[in-house]
């Protein structure tokens, strides 16, 4: 590791680096600056101090050029990652003040993850296949991935089947992968006849097992594994913990799936059963000059095989560091509202009955009609805490941002607020009455804004998006010093599937960042709608921008795609752009993020780019876009 990579990897973790003088100045979260990294520091000091002074030279800032590499990242000034997260709602409570810290530079998530490549079966003759693989673990290496061998990522493992009405038991010796591993590689093989009947075995037994030792209790998905491994092939039944280890399967590209005649929709059908069949979270189509990537986002991203060194580090390793999760119900403040009595939600309904003619938006399936096996809906039902449904895309609608006193105060007023234990008292301060205050550069010039309260409304998870219920169908996100959630009155979250969508903190990232950084643009609420596709280059107007195209492809549900997001906004307030009517906030490998200053003109210009097949679901406009906006340095 040089001098620039430390840093790098410093600042990831929250640390801050300064020069003044010939002096180095560090601040640093608690108990990240160990005696290996003050040895490190010394070793590097004039280095670091001659890379601080340059980026200086720069006009510098700590958030990075979302467009360009990520070794390009600025780090002298402005926020940390760390209090990013925070401030989308990536913080700890009262009894727990850590929270999580976001890694969004690929070749520092590379460094911290650990991948094991499932043996080959005997007599495996699949040329291509064997290529690929050979050729993708060479490329995860170079990038710092650290690879175990089968014999090193696995543990022998006994455990014992018990029915007790019949006092039958049965000890079961096999080998898993241990929690640590962050994925296993495997490839696909067609069951045989004798692996099709000892799934259906499998399958009653632990249908009479659920039915009358269960009773219908739920278990973990380590103890459903447990009952039904025994007759699997694929790599999931050596996995120790589903929830830590994500597997990866390698198969013969699916023509009908990534042909661009192909229909969205019959794409989806096409890659839940995929994923299904191979029991994988993600699963990798190759054949000799291309491959493609799947996961529950449903991208259709394909890539030439001389793609392969850049798609392992913007595709690949960011999907199995931040795995798709939904945010979990404990991590919001739960209380109720009548949403009859809100203009919002009344706004939200009426977009989404807007947007029905675009077809952006297909209609959800519910688990039980794509997942057939009992044992792996229960599965699921765990790792997607108790979803019934998936859908893709979401539709929301952002209330104007809650301030309490002055929006914006002089540095002098900011020296007098307090600190705040969580936060850095550079970046963010409270004061007397408990409002927060960030300094923040824009411009090249330092401004002191009050952080204000955020409340969203959104669609339920899983829900019709075109057709939304004012009774059922809405939740109200409220982001302050900590994350609320507001359900329609008389429901019980816990009788009842209404859960929030997999991307709250995107939600919550485009709409604290344009609060604090493009306020005109939500000054009376706004409109902000995804989708699995986006637009072409030559849909924008004039005082309509487009960032992100060169992002790290981080699935949905993790709160580094809202960090991404809000540094999105930020990015665009650095430019000199003015009357910003629409942003675009693309995701690659996964779709587009739509904000608007006015519900009307978002509707229109999303229907007049369906009309003139000018935005699209699936990636066909995705790679001219990333060109075009590359070309022009944007």
């Amino acid at each position: 590791m040089n001098a620039s990579d430390f840093v790098i990897n410093l600042a990831q973790q929250g640390v801050q680096l300064t020069v003044n003088n010939n002096k180095l100045n560090i601040r640093s979260p608690k108990g990240v600056i160990t005696p290996k990294i003050q040895a490190e520091l010394m070793a590097y000091k004039a280095e670091i101090i001659a890379l601080l002074r340059d980026a200086s030279r720069q006009a510098p800032s700590s958030v990075p050029n979302l467009d360009s590499s990520a070794t390009d990242i600025p780090l002298a000034e402005g926020l940390s990652l760390q209090t990013i997260g925070r401030l989308i709602g990536e913080s700890g409570d009262g009894l727990n003040q850590k929270s999580k810290q976001p890694i969004i530079d690929p070749k520092l998530m590379a460094q911290r993850l650990t991948v094991t490549f499932r043996p080959l079966p005997n007599g495996y003759k699949n040329e291509e296949i064997l290529r690929f693989r050979t050729e993708l673990q060479q490329q995860m290496q170079s990038y710092g991935v650290t690879i175990k061998s089968w014999e090193e990522a696995t543990k022998e493992f006994d455990y014992q089947i018990h029915i007790p009405l019949i006092n039958w038991k049965k000890n079961i010796k096999t080998r898993v992968v241990k929690t640590g591993i962050h994925a296993v590689i495997d490839v696909e093989i067609p069951p045989s006849l004798c692996v099709i009947g000892k799934k259906f075995i499998a399958e009653k037994f632990y249908q009479s097992y659920s039915r009358f030792i269960l009773k219908g209790q739920k278990v973990s998905v380590s103890r459903i594994a447990r009952l039904i491994s025994w007759a699997e092939e694929y790599a999931a039944k050596y996995i120790e913990d589903p929830t830590n280890t994500q597997v990866i399967v390698l198969t013969d590209l699916d023509q009908e799936f990534v042909d661009s005649q192909t229909s969205y929709q019959q794409k989806i059908k096409i890659g839940l059963n995929t994923l299904i069949r191979t029991f994988s979270e993600i699963v990798i189509g190759v054949s000799s000059d291309k491959f493609s990537i799947l996961n529950m986002n449903l991208s259709d991203s394909v890539f030439s095989i001389k793609q392969l060194d850049n798609f392992v580090l913007q595709s690949l390793i960011p999907k199995i560091y931040v795995p798709i999760l939904p945010l979990p119900l404990s991590k919001f403040k739960i209380g109720n509202l009548n949403f009859q009595d809100s203009h919002y939600a009344k706004q939200l309904v009426a977009l989404s009955n807007h947007l029905a003619d675009t077809n952006l938006f297909p209609p959800g399936y519910k688990l039980s009609e794509v997942i057939k096996r009992q044992s792996h809906r229960d599965i699921v039902d765990v790792i997607v805490n108790g979803r019934t449904g998936v859908s893709y895309g979401f539709v929301a609608y952002v209330e104007p941002p809650h301030y309490i006193g002055e929006k914006e105060i002089t540095e002098k007023d900011w020296k007098s607020l307090y600190p705040i234990a969580e936060f850095s008292h550079d970046e963010v301060r409270t004061n007397s009455i408990g409002r927060r205050y960030l300094k923040t550069k824009i411009g090249g010039e330092y401004q002191f804004k009050q952080i204000p309260d955020i409340w969203v409304l959104s669609a339920r998870s899983g829900s019709n998006k075109t057709n939304l219920n004012l009774e059922s169908d809405i939740l109200r996100i409220g982001l302050t010093d900590k994350l609320l959630l507001q359900l329609p009155q008389g429901v019980d979250h816990q009788l009842v599937d209404i859960k929030p969508s997999y991307d709250v903190y995107v939600m919550l990232g485009i709409s604290l960042a344009a609060a604090l950084y493009t306020p005109d643009l939500i000054q009376n609420g706004a409109p902000i709608v995804h989708f699995h596709g986006y637009p072409a280059f030559e849909w924008f107007k004039p005082n309509e921008y487009c960032v992100g195209v060169n992002n790290p492809s981080v699935p949905c549900g993790t709160f580094e795609s809202g960090v991404f997001n809000f540094l999105g906004i930020y990015q665009l307030a650095q430019k000199p752009v003015k009357d910003i009517a629409l942003v675009s906030l693309v995701e690659p490998d996964h779709g587009t993020n739509f904000i608007a200053h006015d519900l009307e003109y978002l509707v229109e210009r999303l229907k007049a780019g369906c009309r003139e097949n000018q935005i699209e679901l699936g990636g066909k406009h995705f790679m001219s876009l990333k060109a075009k906006l590359s070309d022009r340095g944007i």
